[in-house]
């Protein structure tokens, strides 16, 4: 079970500015320990092209920069591969810590454990991995309890009847599986709610237009599509406009970006669960400072959890900036 924890302010922070990256920060040095006040901080996230994982990113960056230390940005679009090449290069330009986005739970076991036999801590954000006591930290959303929020107010848009299909994450993310998990917990005790097709789509925009094309084809009669993220739903949404299927068919998402708030507020999605990243990305890079000047990350727990908000038409006015609910 994940401890949910308060979110842990990093004090006495210096601003500096940091060149933006789109790839590979062009600000890095050869050496991480000679930069701003005590060296570099890497942050490797998954797809910067993705305004999840961009917003992840730029949280990172700014939090580092307040604490006096200077930030390299990298993504490795889900290869471990990728993943363990940017390993490689922050332990031989000796950063201080790593803010990371894993490429899978198994997948990205040997690559943490690489940094950490190498003296550098980790510090996982967003995703966890399948093993504890290598990372310093692993800072998850509460997926059980979002999927949860999620899967009641899409079955109460739907009547609890109607035929579905879902849209399933990159499965090598764990977050799939719970979120999925989740939606079928709550969705199984109305029986007269039948799913018909479910499809991969990677938390991918294009790729959940490409297979909702598919799902509508084999199945014109559905009533809901249900989704693991925001990306994989936003795509479905204009499927089912180019079939002229949108006013009939309830769509959820999930991660709270700001096209899916937008579709909420239009009518064309019912709710999307907002995860708190900003949060647990600045909770990441907080315990990362504190293991760097005390030794220690300040929180009890390696694995912690932050519950999630479910966004409707009725409180998405108060969406104020990526990712960010206002109480």
């Amino acid at each position: 079970m994940f401890r949910k924890i308060a979110s842990v302010a990093a004090t006495g922070l210096l601003a500096l500015c940091l060149t933006s990256c789109g790839g590979s920060d062009t600000a890095s040095t050869a050496d991480g320990s000679g930069d701003g006040k005590g060296g570099t901080i890497a942050v490797i996230t998954v797809d910067l092209a993705n305004s999840y994982w961009q917003t992840e990113a730029d949280t990172a960056k700014a939090e580092i920069e307040k604490a006096g230390y200077k930030a390299t940005v990298n993504a490795h679009n889900s290869d471990p591969d990728k993943q363990n090449q940017l390993i490689d290069t922050a332990i031989s330009n000796k950063v201080k810590a790593i803010i990371l986005d894993p490429a899978g739970a198994d997948e990205s076991v040997p690559a943490v454990r690489k940094a950490t036999d190498a003296g550098i801590p980790v510090f996982l954000v967003n995703a966890e991995i399948s093993e504890q006591g290598i990372a310093k930290s692993q800072i998850i959303s509460n997926n059980a309890q979002g999927a949860t929020l999620g899967a009641e107010a899409w079955v109460e848009a739907m009547g609890g009847k109607g035929k579905y299909v879902e849209l399933y994450g990159n499965p090598t993310d764990n977050n799939a599986q719970v979120r999925s998990d989740g939606y079928a917990a709550v969705i199984s005790a109305y029986p007269d709610l039948e799913k018909v097709g479910q499809e991969t789509a990677n938390w991918d925009r294009v790729q959940g237009k490409e297979k909702m094309e598919g799902l509508i084809a084999a199945h014109p009669d559905i009533d809901g599509v249900i989704a693991g993220n925001d990306e994989m739903a936003l795509g479905a949404i204009e499927a089912l406009k180019d079939a002229g299927m949108i006013d009939k068919v309830k769509v959820l998402g999930f991660d709270g970006n700001a096209d899916a708030v937008q579709a909420v507020k239009d009518g064309t999605m019912v709710a999307t669960v907002l995860q708190p990243i900003v949060q647990g990305t600045k909770n990441a890079v907080a315990q990362a400072i504190s293991y760097i000047e005390k030794g220690e990350t300040g929180v009890p727990d390696e694995k912690q959890s932050i519950d999630c908000v479910l966004i409707t038409k009725d409180n998405a006015d108060k969406y104020t900036a990526p990712f960010v609910l206002e109480e």
